[in-house]
C-alpha cells in the first residue's frame, strides 16, 4: 500500500496595495457619499421644498385675505339687511364653512406635495447611490482583473506552468 501525499493549496484573497474588495466598496460608498454631500443636493432638495413651502404659505395667505373679505362682505350684508339676522347668520356660517375648507384644502396639498416632493428627492438619491455603487464596483472589478492578471503573469513563468500541467496530467489518471 502506497502513501499518497496531498499538497495544499492556500488561497489569498485580492487585494490592491492592501485594500480588499469589501474595502474597496466601503471606500467607494464613502466617495458616493462625499460626491453627494459636496454637490450640496440635500440643500438643494431643501431649497427646492423651501420654495414649495413660500408658495403655500402664500397660498394660506390668499385664503386668509379672502376670509377677511368675505367677513368683510359679511358685515356689509349685516349693515344692509339688519331686519334679516337669519340671511346673516347662514352667510357667515357659508363664509366660515369655505375659509375652513380652502385652509384645510390648502394644507392637506400642501403636505401632500411635501411628502410627494420629499420621495421624489429620496428615489433621486437612491437612484444616483445605484450608478455610483455601479460604476464604482466596474472600476474595482477592472482594477482586480489587471491586478489577478499582473501578479499571474509575475508568479507563473515556464517552469511554473510546466510543473503545473505534470500535476494535473498524473492527476488524470487517478479516480475520484
Amino acid at each position: 500500500m502506497t502513501a499518497r501525499t496531498g499538497t495544499v493549496e492556500l488561497h489569498h484573497e485580492l487585494a490592491f496595495m492592501g485594500i480588499t474588495p469589501p474595502m474597496f466598496v466601503a471606500l467607494s460608498m464613502l466617495v458616493v457619499i462625499g460626491i453627494i454631500i459636496a454637490a450640496k443636493v440635500p440643500k438643494m432638495i431643501a431649497g427646492m421644498l423651501d420654495a414649495r413651502i413660500a408658495t403655500i404659505k402664500t397660498q394660506l395667505e390668499e385664503a386668509s385675505k379672502l376670509r377677511a373679505e368675505a367677513e368683510a362682505a359679511l358685515a356689509q350684508a349685516k349693515a344692509r339687511n339688519a331686519a334679516s339676522a337669519g340671511d346673516a347668520a347662514a352667510i357667515v356660517a357659508h363664509a366660515e364653512a369655505e375659509a375652513k375648507a380652502m385652509l384645510a384644502k390648502a394644507e392637506a396639498d400642501a403636505a401632500d406635495l411635501v411628502k410627494r416632493r420629499q420621495q421624489m428627492a429620496e428615489d433621486k438619491i437612491a437612484a444616483a447611490e445605484r450608478t455610483a455603487i455601479a460604476e464604482v464596483r466596474a472600476i474595482a472589478a477592472d482594477a482586480a482583473t489587471r491586478a489577478a492578471a499582473t501578479i499571474l503573469a509575475e508568479q507563473h513563468g515556464a517552469d511554473a506552468d510546466r510543473a503545473l500541467v505534470d500535476r494535473t496530467i498524473a492527476g488524470l489518471g487517478r479516480l475520484n
